[in-house]
């Protein structure tokens, strides 16, 4: 996975700069860096905070570069808000490796709304990298489907997550304001949000660290637990990954009060959707523990 989009960003990175935006060696060379800590962490298992490094160092050689969130608020806003966004993607991603065919598949439905985006807005660098990163996605699908025969670890996740968060930031809509399209990426990547903040709430209600602490408490985890089989849950949480995504393109055209009508609609259900996850694992546990 990761092996086939480092090759197709180095074939990217050494086009003729005519045809090709010199973002592209940076971003090659923190895609790089975020792979090969995910490499090492696979490896050699070292402390949550060498995998951290790693990220911190792909997130500055991005900002140098001029790719950053751009909302009409402070300088220091956007970079806080870019680092949290490449951040969080990138662990989300990871967060979701959590049953065969996952992390693959959610990240090759994101691929494709961030590709049919950009197509329609006249991106063809972005798009380019999308349709490399759903290409991969979909080859490695292949063997990666339970029973898989491959699996990505945190090389492969890491990379892909943080892939998606720069192809979502470089993301425009010149015809409609950005006060509203600053949604779209959300919704694209609405699904492991979710999930990451599931995750981290429900651990935290039980004391435990959200970030170190291994578990089954992740949303496929309780759609298994509600009777589904894994193959089930997963292609659930496909359908569920494209309902974000089509609510991203909704909100590309919308008005402002059609678009934070649907925001608040969607905050309000995802947060009602944690309580009763939440309030099943706490039944279901004390009916265990009788």
């Amino acid at each position: 996975m990761g092996g086939a989009l480092l090759a197709f960003l180095i074939l990217w990175a050494f086009l003729p700069a005519s045809i090709k935006a010199p973002e592209v060696i940076g971003v090659l060379a923190a895609s790089i860096v975020v792979a090969l800590t995910g490499l090492i962490d696979d490896r050699y298992k070292p402390p949550a905070y060498v995998k951290l490094i790693g990220q911190i160092i792909g997130f500055l050689i991005v900002i140098l570069l001029g790719i950053q969130v751009r909302l009409p608020v402070p300088a220091w806003l956007n970079y806080f808000l870019t680092f949290v966004w490449m951040i969080g993607i990138s662990n989300a991603m990871n967060f979701m490796d959590n049953m065969d065919g996952l992390s693959t598949g959610i990240s090759g439905v994101a691929a494709s709304f961030i590709l049919l985006l950009a197509v329609l807005n006249d991106q063809y660098l972005v798009a380019a990298l999308a349709a490399g990163i759903l290409g991969a996605c979909l080859g490695f699908l292949r063997y990666n489907f339970k029973p898989a025969r491959i699996f990505m670890g945190d090389a492969g996740s890491l990379f892909l997550g943080f892939l998606l968060s720069i192809l979502c930031i470089q993301l425009r809509f010149p015809a409609n304001s950005n006060f509203v399209t600053w949604m779209v990426p959300v919704f694209i990547m609405g699904l492991p949000i979710f999930d990451t903040t599931l995750v981290i709430i429900s651990r935290m209600r039980r004391r435990v660290n959200p970030l170190t602490t291994a578990g089954k408490d992740h949303l496929s985890h309780r759609i298994v637990r509600r009777g589904f089989t894994e193959t089930e849950a997963v292609l659930i949480l496909y359908l569920l990954g494209g309902i974000f995504g089509m609510a991203g393109l909704f909100i590309t055209g919308a008005s402002v009060e059609e678009g934070y009508v649907l925001g608040a609609t969607a905050a309000v259900l995802g947060l009602y959707a944690i309580y009763r996850l939440e309030r099943r694992r706490e039944i279901q546990e004390q009916q265990e523990s009788r």
